[in-house]
């Protein structure tokens, strides 16, 4: 039995901002399942179930992370 596919999208977008020549700070964007789209999990297969060929799970939805480093 075949599940459902997977189509999954993850940008970034980062910028840098110099204090000294080796020192910088980087503020980050990151966005995981960025359209958004439903990825369901595998079919139930257990033959004896009543719940042959259900599907019961999906992946999260949509996540977004901001962050900031400090390198030096």
């Amino acid at each position: 039995m075949r599940g459902p596919g997977v189509a999954n999208f993850d940008f970034t977008f980062a910028k840098n901002f110099q204090v000294t020549d080796r020192r910088y700070f980087q503020f980050r964007t990151e966005i995981f399942n960025a359209f958004n789209h439903p990825n369901f999990g595998p079919p139930n297969i257990a033959r004896d179930s009543s719940g042959f060929g259900q599907i019961l799970s999906a992946a999260p939805a949509r996540i977004i992370q901001f962050g900031v480093k400090f390198y030096f």
